[in-house]
């Protein structure tokens, strides 16, 4: 690797003298001094100038690309009447979009409230599972993430919330992924609000749910009184080549969570999406959630227009196509190299298999060098995250492969 410009050194420093020691610390360690300079479509650039084709979008943020010419339109129309709005009163943006939430959604999910993050949302999520109930116990998936807020950061692996003193062991139960007879005794003394579940949890490697694991989960739910939160922060908008991954499944939630890749990564926004009986708290306390950027009316034209593109048939269908193709390619390196052990996929949603336990990010460093950024797995790194965005095409995929396949070499011969 080439040394930084004095432009990206100043970055790195500064940054390490004024917002995040500690992590520009570790990427340094692993090998990945990366600044974000250009970014266009699903590809960046490092502040150098180096392209890199993103296998992160950090999260499904990217999932139209970096600054989609569709999303962009919306933005710039959106500024020319409007701002963040006044969180107090009705909007016809945020009416707009609610709206069509409650028709994209799947089941009976009706009501809406606007945030700015995925992390707010499961917050919001957990405080509204509990009035609905009465109930305060909280069940997710012990390799599960749902954010770094009080709530949030409490439910699923909880190593954060325990080092800022603010876990609830009493309150926050954590259950193995795929196993139901534990979910079973979590729900079994009719005590608990909700189960918080990621569809496909991410930063456990995205394990993909055997076929009766999820419609388990929910029948168990319906028998206790328990309400089922679905977290598609990361799954939904298309990504398994159905708008929301849990309609892979036959599932339908009470509520759904969703985030990051609703701002187009332009316009910071999220959302709660309930069912009438669980929303109903918004007819009986109007001010029960209150955030004056949730729901900004920028904002919320831009998750329209994110929406409306991501439900489209043709985005969907070239989601279908993609995973195929990509599939196909994948199992042909993986008899090639026995680095690549095995592929898990729904979709677009996938996760490369690693040899040894940190093998992902052996590979996430070895593809930063050749060309791709991809993002291994934090609860399990021997998985590497493998998200390509949903209107990637052919021509992306084959420069893709071709790339991990000179990584994988690399890493077969010992030159990495």
């Amino acid at each position: 690797m080439n040394e930084p410009s004095d432009r990206k050194r100043s970055v790195l420093e500064r940054t390490r003298e004024y917002l995040m020691p500690a992590r520009v610390d570790a990427w340094e360690k692993i090998g990945v001094p990366l600044v974000i300079g250009r970014r266009e479509g699903y590809r960046l650039w490092d502040l150098d100038g180096r392209e890199l084709l993103d296998l992160h979008l950090n999260g499904g943020t990217y999932n139209l690309g970096h600054r989609n010419p569709e999303v962009m339109e919306a933005l710039r129309d959106a500024l020319e009447e409007l701002d963040v709005g006044n969180h107090h009163f009705p909007s016809e943006a945020r009416a707009d979009l609610a709206e069509q939430l409650a028709d994209a959604t799947p089941g009976a999910l009706h009501y809406s409230v606007l945030t700015p993050s995925g992390s707010e949302t499961n917050d919001l999520a957990i405080r509204v599972a509990r009035h609905a109930t009465g109930r305060r116990k909280v069940v997710a998936l012990e390799a599960g993430f749902h954010g770094r807020t009080g709530l949030s950061a409490a439910a699923g692996e909880d190593g954060v919330a325990r080092f800022f003193h603010s876990d609830y062991p009493a309150e926050f139960a954590c259950v193995p992924f795929g196993d139901l007879a534990a979910m079973e005794k979590a729900l079994a003394d009719r005590d608990v609000a909700c189960v918080l579940m990621e569809t496909i949890p991410a930063t456990y490697g995205f394990p993909i749910p055997a076929d009766d694991y999820l419609p388990g989960v929910k029948k168990l739910c319906e028998a206790t009184g328990t309400l089922f939160v679905a977290d598609e922060v990361q799954t939904g908008l298309g990504r398994t080549g159905h708008l929301w991954a849990v309609e892979a499944w036959g599932v339908e939630p009470d509520m759904l969570v969703t985030g990051k890749g609703l701002s187009g990564g332009i316009y910071p926004i999220s959302a709660l999406v309930m069912t009438r009986e669980v929303g109903s708290f918004l007819a009986e306390q109007g001010w029960g959630y209150v955030s004056t950027f949730g729901g900004s009316e920028v904002g919320c034209r831009v998750a329209t227009r994110v929406l409306e593109i991501c439900r489209r048939p043709e985005s969907l269908a070239n989601a279908r196509r993609i995973a195929g193709y990509l599939g196909e390619g994948l199992a042909a390196l993986a008899t090639r190299h026995s680095f690549l052990r095995g592929v898990r996929q729904q979709g677009l949603v996938m996760g490369l298999e690693c040899e040894g336990s940190g093998g992902a990010v052996q590979l996430s460093r070895t593809l930063y060098q050749h060309g791709v950024w991809a993002m291994f797995s934090g609860f399990d790194p021997s998985v590497l995250q493998w998200k390509p965005g949903l209107l990637v095409d052919e021509a992306y995929c084959d420069l893709l492969l071709e790339r991990l396949d000179t990584a994988l070499g690399a890493l077969s011969a010992g030159s990495a």
